[in-house]
């Protein structure tokens, strides 16, 4: 069979995704923190040169900030940059570092998907009751559904990360 076979067209076009969904996600963050930086360097001038501060300042930078811990989950999922602690690396049976990684693999997804649900409930609340930040009355329920999506799409990549670091360790 030739690589442009049929076989071959599934992982070229999963790989476009990937490559265009972590484009996307980290150009999403470098516009949030450069907002964030023009915020605070607009509202610092504003406060002691003209004595006038930027109004909602510290709200969108609260709400700008949660937009980037969210908007870089995925990614740094898929870097598999995450804190690990290796508990069994003293271990020479290759069989429990193998049962290690599917169990750290399995909770890693398990923790994802379940404050991926745990926030789409508290999102529909938000946007049930109409909760808005305090002096921009900016809609809270985006930054929950952002969340929920976040985490979702972290459970997503955990599993394919998983997937991948199992055949490296077989």
């Amino acid at each position: 069979m030739t690589p442009s076979g049929p076989d071959n067209t599934a992982p070229r076009r999963f790989e476009s995704l990937r490559r265009g969904a972590t484009f996307l996600l980290g150009f999403a963050c470098l516009l949030v923190l450069a907002a964030m930086i023009g915020l605070t360097c607009l509202d610092v001038v504003a406060r002691y040169l003209f004595n006038s501060p930027v109004n909602g300042a510290y709200e969108l930078t609260q709400l700008l900030l949660a937009s980037l811990i969210f908007l870089a989950l995925p990614l740094t999922t898929a870097a598999g940059e995450h804190i690990e602690v290796e508990l069994l690396d003293g271990l020479k049976s290759k069989a429990l570092k193998y049962l290690g990684a599917v169990c750290a693999g399995v909770a890693t997804v398990a923790v994802f998907a379940i404050v991926a649900l745990e926030l789409s409930e508290h999102a529909e609340k938000l946007q049930r009751r109409e909760q808005v930040t305090d002096s921009l009355e900016i809609p809270l329920y985006l930054i929950g559904w952002l969340g929920t999506a976040s985490f979702a799409i972290s459970a997503v990549v955990a599993i394919f990360w998983t997937l991948r670091r199992l055949r490296e360790k077989a």
